[in-house]
């Protein structure tokens, strides 16, 4: 008997394509291409769009997208700070390639991005914005690399804008306060919560 939810060879060429969509994002549309593999590759995933609508960011701001996967952050990030520069960087070549992708398809040439793993090829750059939609399955020592190394990065009353899953927020809550020795929630859904801490 024949399995009748086999998929052509057709199917699977038009999977390798890239795939396309638009959205809205801080009052402007935007067009990305994505591909399988990368987070969220068909729309702007729940906690990214979260974070988005809470960022508060100054035109001349230097800002980061810490996993930056195809950009929607960081570029969100880059036509605000118009004035300003922001850095996208993730530790997956593909991320990285996608991203550039839909920078300039989005026409945003404020921006740098490059492969990174973590803060591991950051050098001189510091910044008044930081962002990420944390990973949910990784160990909290990564979280902790992270929050440390972003407080080093960052200027004096620097913000960093964290998204994840609300059953990450009170561990959240306590290494905010550990790292920065402040936490605030901006938001907190069923399923994400944006938190923000301040180099003070």
């Amino acid at each position: 008997m024949k399995n009748n939810t086999a998929i052509s060879p057709l199917n699977i060429a038009r999977m390798r394509e890239d795939i396309h969509f638009q959205t809205n994002l801080v009052g402007r549309q935007f067009n990305f291409c994505s591909t399988w593999g990368l987070f969220s590759p068909k729309v702007v995933d729940e906690g990214s769009q979260l974070l988005i609508d809470r960022l508060q960011v100054e035109s001349a701001d230097r800002c980061l997208d810490l996993g930056c996967g195809y950009g929607p952050i960081g570029l969100a990030m880059a036509s605000l700070a118009s004035e300003g520069q922001t850095v996208l960087i993730d530790k997956d070549f593909v991320a990285i390639e996608y991203s550039k992708k839909n920078a300039a398809l989005n026409k945003l040439d404020n921006v740098d991005i490059f492969l990174s793993n973590g803060f591991s090829h950051i050098d001189d750059h510091y910044f008044d914005v930081i962002a990420s939609n944390l990973p949910a399955k990784t160990g909290k020592e990564l979280y902790y690399l992270y929050f440390y190394d972003a407080f080093v990065r960052m200027r004096p009353g620097a913000q960093f804008y964290v998204v994840t899953i609300s059953g990450l927020r009170r561990f959240i809550e306590r290494a905010f306060k550990e790292v920065f020795g402040n936490y605030k929630k901006l938001k907190q859904g069923q399923v994400y919560t944006v938190a923000l801490a301040v180099k003070e």
